[in-house]
């Protein structure tokens, strides 16, 4: 399948989102953030409010042990669980079965913001991808290294898992060289949704999404102000709440990637250009995510 579907607002709109499930916070569900460590809270933080901010009904954050009050007391909505901690701060495997649990019972996950890329995460994110066979998965950064492990452990969900790699990493998962991702992200990810069996959202400035089945969409629209050091945990957060309100994966990641460019370019409009932070990306989200329903 060769056709690339631009993602426009029209695209959404025959797209739409589930609409909330009463007066509820249980009808827009529940989600679980596992994320983090002590060199890097601020990528739990940023999720966290995307996903809120996305109109999730309920959060909750898995972090190491060191990082579960002060998160507590900067994201009040959400429920935070500290968990055994490695000596470099990291998550340690000794919470893996735990976590699994917790993944059994939310609607959306999202694992690897901000986690450093070594055995415990692998093991830490293999546990959770096993446990959340039933819930919507989003797959970022530091969880990657699982994925690069073991290619059929996404392979065979009922829904599939979304991916959110940007080059480098995609370089990694692919076995390739940075240079060859550049010149053409949009077979990278082809490759990648075959291989792996997940929806595949390339990051860059052209951001290409392509599912299992081949589909392809691309998103130009974006902002260079975007990037910058956060960015990618903002866009992670309101996948995993998109998810958790119902949405099908492929749904998630258009309206995640348009809403996620979109933000950055209303930004950049009000801040002059550059320089705006990812933090201020999330309280942009709810104004153009009811534009685009309306």
């Amino acid at each position: 399948m060769s056709t690339v579907t631009p993602v426009t607002e029209q695209l959404l709109r025959a797209m739409a989102l589930p609409a909330p499930g009463g007066d509820s916070k249980d009808g827009r569900g529940r989600v679980l953030v596992v994320a983090g460590c002590t060199g890097l809270p601020g990528a739990v933080l940023l999720s966290a409010n995307a996903a809120l901010r996305a109109g999730t009904g309920k959060l909750q954050l898995a972090v190491c042990r060191d990082l579960a009050i002060p998160l507590g007391i900067a994201v009040p909505e959400a429920l935070v669980i500290g968990l055994p901690q490695t000596e470099d701060g990291n998550i340690d495997r000794a919470g893996a079965d735990g976590l699994a649990l917790r993944a059994g019972s939310s609607d959306a996950v999202l694992a690897g913001p901000g986690m450093i890329e070594d055995a415990e995460t692998q093991a830490v994110v293999t546990a959770l991808v096993r446990g959340a066979a039933q819930a919507a998965l989003v797959l970022d950064a530091g969880s990657l290294i699982a994925v690069r492990a073991d290619p059929g452990l996404t392979r065979m969900r009922a829904s599939p898992a979304v991916l959110t790699p940007h080059a480098g990493e995609m370089a990694q998962l692919l076995g390739q060289d940075r240079e060859a991702i550049e010149a053409d992200p949009l077979a990278a990810a082809r490759q990648a949704s075959e291989r792996f069996g997940t929806v595949t959202v390339m990051k860059g400035s052209r951001t290409h999404i392509v599912t299992p089945d081949g589909r392809a969409w691309c998103y130009e629209a974006g902002h260079v102000g975007l990037a910058i050091s956060g960015s990618g945990d903002t866009l992670a957060g309101i996948m995993v709440g998109l998810l958790a309100r119902g949405a099908a994966p492929e749904t998630a990641a258009l309206w995640s990637v348009y809403a996620h460019g979109e933000a950055g370019r209303r930004l950049g409009r009000r801040h002059g250009g550059i320089g705006y932070l990812a933090r201020e990306i999330p309280g942009e989200l709810p104004a153009i995510l009811a534009g685009v329903s309306a």
